[in-house]
């Protein structure tokens, strides 16, 4: 089992900085992919920036240059750094892990951009 704690959000101005961290523990060998899924009012839940396990990173198009997923081995958590964020950015942002095909969550967190 991998348990997620999710931190960080909030509320910040078009054009502010936020950063999300994600707080891993449980078994957290054999991890596929990491990272983060947003869900705005009325819309699906989409990808929004993922570390595989060879270390590679993968951005939603909406986002790139502004997002980026820092992580730390060593204290088993990982983040998104969220800049220039934009009212389309507002939505509660969920951490994932891929352990053995399977998908463990973070309980969210909302991120509310105001223009």
């Amino acid at each position: 089992q991998v348990q997620l704690v999710e931190s960080g959000g909030g509320l910040v101005q078009a054009g502010g900085s936020l950063r999300l961290s994600c707080a891993a523990s449980g078994i957290l060998f054999s991890i596929n992919a990491m990272g983060w899924y947003r869900q705005a009012p009325g819309k699906q839940r989409e990808l929004v920036a993922a570390i595989g396990s060879g270390g590679s990173t993968n951005y939603a198009d909406s986002v790139k240059g502004r997002f980026t997923i820092p992580r730390d081995s060593a204290k088993n958590t990982f983040g998104l750094q969220m800049n220039s964020l934009k009212p389309e950015d507002t939505a509660v942002y969920y951490c994932y892990i891929i352990r053995a095909n399977t998908y463990y969550w973070g309980q969210g967190t909302q991120v509310t951009v105001s223009s």
